[in-house]
């Protein structure tokens, strides 16, 4: 409990975690509302268009908590006085992916909220299982991505360099694949923002081509997000911090 406190302080110690959150809230809800406000009807998955800016600005979040220890030395301080790193770390990605969590589901509640007071005349109400998925779930996704962002983090130790491959692969990398010859549209379908989408989307144009249901989709997505973690971790543990 310690630990986790610890690092709760040193995360938001600083502005940019501030602006994150604003940021990331701001714009799903910002762009639902322009949405909603100037469109004759909309449906309950139209009300989460917005969540992908919010996901890549928490992305950015997740990388500034590790390598802004980085860039300032204050993670050697941090191994010296805990030399279990696995403690340490463990601590930071908690506290990073539960306010991840928290961020994803105000910003699609909110989203949905919004959308509900300017559009009254639209069915938006909640009540099957899918439509829970569908706002409900942005929050795991942006919980993993968050742990995604931190493993990175702790390869590269760069925040220019962890956010820049952290965007560039979710927003270019994972559509250009499918332009590849042949084994391209296959790859596509295994990418894991992809399968992220598939679990909220669910029954989306690529659903029927996906090799996993929306529930498989989110464990293929949390194992690829805590792989990366896990090899950041055994990279942190042999490298000199």
């Amino acid at each position: 409990m310690t630990l986790l406190a610890v690092e709760r302080m040193k995360l938001f110690s600083t502005r940019s975690p501030w602006w994150c959150m604003f940021l990331a809230l701001a714009l799903p809800i910002g762009f639902t509302a322009l949405i909603a406000g100037y469109s004759d009807g909309i449906s309950l998955r139209t009300t989460q268009f917005g969540y992908q800016f919010g996901l890549m600005v928490t992305l950015v979040l997740a990388a500034l908590a590790i390598t802004t220890e980085y860039r300032f030395g204050t993670i050697r301080a941090t191994f010296q006085a805990v030399p279990n790193r696995t403690a340490v770390l463990l601590a930071k990605t908690t506290v990073v992916a539960v306010l991840a969590l928290i961020i994803g589901e105000i910003g699609a509640f909110g989203s949905w909220g919004i959308s509900t007071a300017l559009q009254p005349s639209s069915d938006l109400a909640i009540t099957t299982a899918e439509q829970w998925r569908q706002i409900a779930g942005v929050g795991p996704v942006f919980a993993f991505s968050a742990i995604l962002a931190v493993g990175v983090g702790m390869l590269l130790r760069q925040t220019a360099g962890a956010v820049t491959v952290l965007l560039l692969w979710s927003l270019l990398v994972e559509n250009l694949i499918a332009l590849v010859p042949e084994i391209g549209p296959d790859a596509q379908r295994w990418m894991p923002f992809v399968m992220a989408d598939h679990f909220l989307s669910g029954g989306g144009p690529m659903s029927v081509d996906m090799p996993l249901g929306p529930w498989g989709a989110l464990a293929y997505f949390g194992a690829v997000t805590v792989g990366v973690w896990v090899i950041g971790l055994v990279v942190t543990h042999r490298r000199d911090a």
